[in-house]
């Protein structure tokens, strides 16, 4: 990672494909990605780490199997180790998420949503 600032708006607008994160910065242990997401994703448990989901633009359900959780921009929401989640937007959301350094973004599941370790590519 370059040393340099990063824009937000930028990085995001160079995402062409949901459900792909690409790493913006790393702090410490902790790799800050920057996500589109449209449509349903899959059901799935990071066993071992926390996930920090952040809003900026749109609406996302963070499913639950015992209720729905709701996000608008600047709504910030935790889905703790070990609980089974499915994010969902109906239109196009854009999200930051805060997660250790590796974690896979369809954590036990796998499966052909899982997304390459990519970073944005500096401006």
């Amino acid at each position: 990672m370059s040393d340099s600032a990063h824009n937000l708006q930028d990085a995001l607008s160079t995402i062409n494909t949901h459900w792909q994160p690409r790493r913006l910065t790393s702090i410490n242990d902790y790799e800050l990605k920057v996500v589109k997401m449209q449509g349903e994703f899959v059901w799935h448990t990071h066993p071992a780490t926390d996930e920090l989901f952040m809003v900026v633009c749109g609406e996302l359900i963070i499913q639950l199997r015992d209720r729905d959780v709701v996000l608008r921009p600047n709504d910030v929401f935790v889905v703790p180790k070990g609980v089974e989640h499915c994010p969902k937007a109906v239109e196009e959301v854009h999200a930051i998420l805060f997660e250790p350094t590796g974690t896979v973004n369809t954590g036990d599941a796998g499966g052909d949503r899982t997304a390459e370790f990519l970073d944005i590519e500096p401006s």
